[in-house]
């Protein structure tokens, strides 16, 4: 039993999921996807015109993504969680026609993220845009429709965490078909919607700061978001209630999207620590490089200094620049 303080408090369940215009039901979880697909296009155009591209360019390919990324999130979700659809160990008592009942929830991250890269893929390909540069693009603002996304969470009552004693605890309502049976009506629980919302909004925030500073190409950005991402879901993952595969992994059991969200950090900092070595240098960075390279040749009295420089400076021309934006993929 929790006291009044606690409860006046904690978040308050949703007054409702939807509205009707005429025959056909609104669910606000769907609007808060495409609110978040909206601004994910938005920011990611702008960014992508600041590099040089065309803002319709990123519109074009993100048609694609949402596409390949809704059939990706969906597949991914009956995949792992398929004793809905399939019944308990695929007896088949199932209900297949609730695969494709979108609308009552039940798409997964990573396989929107699966899904979306391999429309991005495709885009630039028919495009002829360069697939890494889109990608660093586009990070940001797919961390910021995650972020306005996991609010479609709340208002379906669903994907919360464990009971809590916490003043910021989540009332769900008690005949609702979520509410855990076993536990008493006035339990609280752990907002995992609005954790993943906030850390992801902080990312946005953070990643942006970084490549202001930095200037993250060749990938960089887009292994970031997928670091940040993963740093926080899995904290958040373990804490879910809600019905999941467990796998037992060298003695560590954990839910289908735990392990995903660790193979995925580990593949992210890999492929984050490959970008960084690889990554073409900046004007500025040719300009500083060629200025110590011409003034060790000068302290030392080397006499090949004028070939040398003549050398590096062809060299440097036919350096590739991850900002330009319309080159083809090879």
């Amino acid at each position: 039993m929790y006291d009044a303080a606690t409860l006046i408090a904690s978040i308050p369940p949703p007054p409702t999921d939807g509205f009707e215009i005429g025959p056909i039901k609104i669910h606000i979880y769907a609007l808060c996807i495409i609110l978040g697909g909206v601004l994910a296009f938005w920011l990611g155009g702008k960014r992508w015109a600041a590099r040089g591209g065309k803002s319709e360019q990123m519109y074009d390919v993100g048609l694609w993504a949402v596409v390949f990324g809704i059939i990706g999130a969906r597949l991914y979700h009956v995949v792992t969680v398929p004793d809905q659809y399939f019944g308990p160990n695929y007896d088949g008592t199932g209900d297949l026609s609730k695969i494709f009942a979108i609308w009552e929830g039940g798409i997964a991250i990573w396989g929107a993220i699966g899904g979306g890269a391999l429309g991005v893929w495709f885009a630039c390909r028919r495009y002829g845009l360069r697939m890494p540069a889109m990608a660093d693009a586009i990070a940001p603002g797919i961390l910021l429709a995650q972020a306005v996304g996991r609010w479609g969470n709340y208002f379906n009552q669903e994907l919360f965490g464990e009971p809590t004693t916490l003043p910021w605890g989540l009332e769900v309502e008690a005949d609702h078909y979520n509410f855990p049976a076993d536990l008493p009506a006035d339990t609280l629980f752990h907002p995992t919607f609005l954790y993943e919302s906030v850390w992801n909004l902080l990312g946005v925030a953070v990643l942006l700061l970084i490549d202001r500073r930095f200037k993250l190409r060749n990938g960089m950005m887009l292994w970031s978001y997928i670091v940040w991402y993963t740093l926080g879901r899995i904290p958040i993952e373990s804490i879910r209630m809600d019905d999941a595969q467990i796998w037992n992994i060298l003695g560590i059991e954990a839910r289908t999207n735990t392990w995903t969200s660790v193979l995925m950090f580990l593949i992210a900092v890999a492929l984050l620590i490959y970008s960084i070595i690889t990554r073409p240098k900046t004007a500025e960075e040719k300009a500083e490089a060629d200025k110590i390279y011409r003034e060790g040749h000068a302290a030392t009295g080397t006499a090949a200094a004028a070939d040398d420089d003549e050398e590096t400076a062809g060299h440097n021309e036919n350096s590739n620049d991850d900002d330009q934006t319309n080159k083809p993929s090879p």
